[in-house]
Order: structure tokens, then C-alpha cells, then sequence
């Protein structure tokens, strides 16, 4: 059953350049993962500072294994220590 994660995070402006390449590496660890299908990032017009990467994946369990992976935590814990949050996930399947 292929899963869609949409992914929402709020970006300060005045991290967007140290944010940028910490996402820039976690999309190229992504690309590689096995049953990673493709994905698209948003902006969302009516709050600048908050954007929705849409991620597709071909099964529930190749999402787990990428998310518990040690690579991607780490990159993700300083993703969140900029943002002064957690990233927010929700999983849907299609």
C-alpha cells in the first residue's frame, strides 16, 4: 500500500539559508532509501513562514525504516533545534 507523509514545518526567515542546506542533505539521503518514491515542498500562500513537504512512499514499512534511520535523526534534531519546534508528521495511504 503506497503512503503519502506530509510533512509541515515553520521557517523564520532569518534561518532559511542554514535551513536550506540541512534540507538539501536530508533530500539527498532521501532520494537513495529504498521504496521512496518521489516528493514535492509547499509554501503555503496564506502563512509565508510555513511550508509541507509531500512524501511518497511505497509501503508503511519503508517510511519507518527511513524515519528511525540514525543519518536522517540526526540531520532532523538540528533541523528542529533551528525552528525552535518539532517537525510535524501525519501519514495517509492512497
Amino acid at each position: 500500500m503506497t503512503v503519502k507523509i506530509f510533512i509541515k514545518r515553520k521557517v523564520q526567515s532569518e534561518s532559511v539559508v542554514e535551513l536550506t542546506i540541512l534540507l538539501k542533505r536530508l533530500r539527498a539521503l532521501t532520494l537513495e532509501q529504498p521504496g521512496y518514491i518521489s516528493g514535492e515542498t509547499l509554501g503555503r500562500i496564506d502563512k509565508k513562514d510555513e511550508c509541507m513537504v509531500i512524501s511518497s512512499w511505497r509501503s508503511v514499512e519503508d517510511w519507518n525504516t527511513w524515519v528511525n534511520d540514525p543519518k536522517r535523526i540526526e540531520i532532523q534534531t538540528e533541523i528542529d533545534k533551528i525552528l525552535g519546534e518539532e517537525t510535524e508528521y501525519a501519514m495517509y495511504s492512497s
